[in-house]
């Protein structure tokens, strides 16, 4: 189901409240004009999923932190932040999983410049 960003916490709730208690997990997919970020949820007693779709601007990719729905959402947050550059408000947590460097955009953009020269902050060492 499709539904607008304002709308993201409370029908995870909704669902939630319908059996849908396990988050498999967060997906993004970059499509260009748009970034959709998918959230697959699980009703383990009777065999079913659901599929919750946000689409997003490029330009304007901040969304709510689902955590409090779902405390596994976690690492899925951080991997939206750290390879989409999604930025995830509200998170308890603000460790990064991978080491921060200071190239340009995101991995898993499609406008993501690979064999772009850049300097980790750990390192200080070009890299090619």
């Amino acid at each position: 189901m499709k539904i607008e960003r304002g709308k993201l916490i409370e029908t995870l709730k909704e669902l939630k409240g319908k059996g849908y208690k396990y988050l498999v997990k967060i997906a993004g997919v970059d499509n260009i004009n748009s970034i959709s970020v998918l959230y697959f949820v699980r009703d383990i007693d009777n065999n079913k999923e659901e599929v919750v779709e946000v689409e997003l601007d490029p330009n304007d990719t901040a969304l709510p932190s689902v955590e409090e729905v779902y405390k596994a959402a976690d690492w899925y947050e951080r991997t939206l932040y750290e390879m989409f550059g999604i930025e995830i408000k509200g998170r308890q947590i603000r460790r990064l999983l991978l080491e921060k460097w200071n190239g340009k955009g995101a991995p898993l953009r499609k406008n993501f410049e690979w064999g772009a020269p850049y300097e980790t902050k750990q390192s200080k060492k070009a890299v090619a």
